[in-house]
């Protein structure tokens, strides 16, 4: 994804503006400040701004992809901004605290756009795939939503395992269950937030459920085996 058609996504755009607009306010009301005010807004602003800098450096060592680098930063930009607007007005906290509430609600972080060696499926291939395909005797199928915070951050780990374990008996698959809701019930995937079921990956063999994983664990610190183990055995 270029600047241009980043910034061109609701969820960026919104926060450039929302973000954009305090600096905008702050230079506007500056000559209405008092001297002692404004240096004390400026020390928590300082202060604020190392903070954040500070946190997401840390952030930036320990984060595996962008999406989760960027959710983090923008987490801790709201958290600083109303921080800082507290000191100014209750109200205009209050204002910010909405509007990132709104932007929420309304706009979803985009997903990583790579598939790697994966393919986007539709119930109906999915099931043609499992039930009729001769192309591979194993699938691992992702089963993602776009709202999910959990899906956006981890939606680079799979792109990437398809690239490294792809092979003539294992396929890879994703299926959006915000396009296709009615495929979770299927297969027994909770859509609720706090169900920590999204996303979920389940190997198939001929067809058949063999494995399934309701968390994502990279480091294998979970009671399910890790999806690179699970992948290095497939492949031959």
């Amino acid at each position: 994804m270029d600047a241009l058609q980043w910034v061109s996504e609701p969820f960026y755009f919104f926060h450039f503006l929302t973000f954009f607009s305090y600096f905008v306010f702050r230079i506007s009301i500056s000559q209405y400040l008092s001297p002692h005010f404004s240096t004390r807004l400026i020390h928590r602003e300082i202060q604020s701004l190392l903070t954040f800098l500070v946190l997401t450096v840390i952030k930036l060592v320990k984060e595996e992809t962008w999406e989760g680098f960027i959710a983090d930063a923008l987490f801790f930009a709201k958290g600083f901004l109303i921080v800082v607007t507290l000191i100014l007005d209750f109200h205009l906290a209050l204002c910010y605290g909405v509007s990132f509430f709104v932007i929420y609600a309304l706009t979803q972080q985009p997903l990583h756009e790579g598939l790697g060696n994966s393919s986007k499926l539709t119930p109906l291939q999915l099931e043609v795939l499992l039930t009729e395909g001769k192309t591979s005797r194993f699938w691992l199928v992702e089963f993602q939503a776009s709202w999910s915070s959990a899906c956006t951050r981890t939606s680079q780990y799979f792109s990437d395992l398809s690239i490294t374990y792809s092979n003539k008996d294992l396929s890879f698959g994703i299926v959006d269950l915000g396009l296709f809701p009615n495929v979770a019930e299927k297969f027994g995937i909770f859509l609720g937030v706090n169900m920590g079921q999204l996303p979920t990956y389940i190997l198939f063999d001929n067809g058949v459920e063999v494995e399934r994983f309701p968390t994502v664990d990279f480091e294998g610190k979970s009671s399910h085996p890790p999806m690179t183990k699970v992948c290095s055995a497939l492949t031959f």
